[in-house]
């Protein structure tokens, strides 16, 4: 088995525990952007400590951090940054289950943003798959007990969070990919920790500066739940390094595919966690949304 195929199941696992968390911060004390900062500001200082004791436990040293390197950096930073808040927000528009599927459109994406920006080809069967998903987002953009036709539903709330959140993911993992690959022929678990540790830094830096501008209250609740979001950045960690290792090993457009295995572990979060309700048309989406990602992984 490639190394790349367990690394994403920890992802998407670490990834399912840390937006459970999130849920919980943004639905009791923090707003969307408070609980998207609390992932950073404790996730932060842990991945420059790892960085630290790497370099002091092997001989390796940090390679040189080129202009395109932050290029990457700061656009896969700031577009993860948005996403994640609009994930956040989504939670307390539609269930847990269903929010993670919307923003897992991001696999569909990534594809093309792939395609757009690092060339990568999209086959026939790959197009199917964009066309499936595309149905499977149709029947999950309505809201439950809502009338009239589909398209009207297209411009609700949750969509526009769960579609935004997705196509902001797809620039994110690319850039990520981009940026470890700007870092030359080191071990790839090295390059992983060096491009999250600049990355994560990035986003502390520009979150506080952001909230400290804007709403300075927000700073001050991200410290009283401290005890939740100390575990909030723990989970970020293991599943960024995990990501961002999974991006340095494969192709972006695999790694995402083989990460809608959280589509599992939202379901089982969102119904024996959370207690919620999952409509038939929500399952059906969810269903589809996962044959089209089956397609794409065949297909690519």
């Amino acid at each position: 088995m490639s190394l790349w195929i367990p690394v994403t199941i920890a992802a998407a696992t670490f990834q399912t525990v840390r937006f459970m968390l999130q849920k919980s911060l943004s639905s009791v004390k923090l707003s969307a952007a408070g609980a998207t900062f609390a992932r950073f500001a404790y996730s932060a200082p842990l991945a420059i400590l790892g960085l630290i004791v790497a370099l002091q436990i092997t001989d390796l040293s940090v390679p040189p951090l080129s202009a395109k390197f932050w290029l990457f950096v700061a656009i896969g930073g700031t577009a993860q940054i948005l996403a994640t808040v609009c994930v956040v927000a989504l939670f307390k528009q539609r269930n847990f289950a269903v929010g993670i599927t919307f923003k897992k459109t991001e696999v569909i994406q990534t594809a093309i943003v792939g395609f757009m920006i690092l060339g990568d080809s999209i086959s026939f069967g790959a197009f199917a798959a964009i066309l499936l998903g595309l149905l499977a987002v149709l029947l999950l953009s309505k809201t439950p007990g809502g009338d009239g036709a589909w398209w009207h539903h297209l411009t609700n709330r949750a969509s526009q969070l769960g579609l935004g959140s997705g196509v902001l993911f797809a620039f994110s993992a690319v850039s990520y990919r981009g940026a470890s690959l700007q870092l030359g022929d080191i071990d790839a678990w090295f390059r992983a920790l060096v491009t999250l540790a600049a990355v994560v830094t990035f986003q502390f830096i520009s979150m506080w500066l952001w909230l400290l501008w804007r709403d300075r209250a927000e700073l001050r609740a991200v410290w009283e739940t401290r005890r939740t979001g100390v575990f909030v950045g723990l989970t970020s960690l293991g599943g960024s390094f995990c990501w961002f290792l999974a991006f340095t090993l494969q192709n972006a457009a695999y790694v995402k595919a083989l990460g809608q295995v959280e589509l599992i572990f939202s379901l089982m979060a969102s119904t024996l966690v959370f207690h919620e309700n999952i409509t038939r048309r929500e399952i059906a989406g969810i269903a589809l949304l996962g044959l089209s990602i089956l397609v794409l992984v065949l297909a690519i």
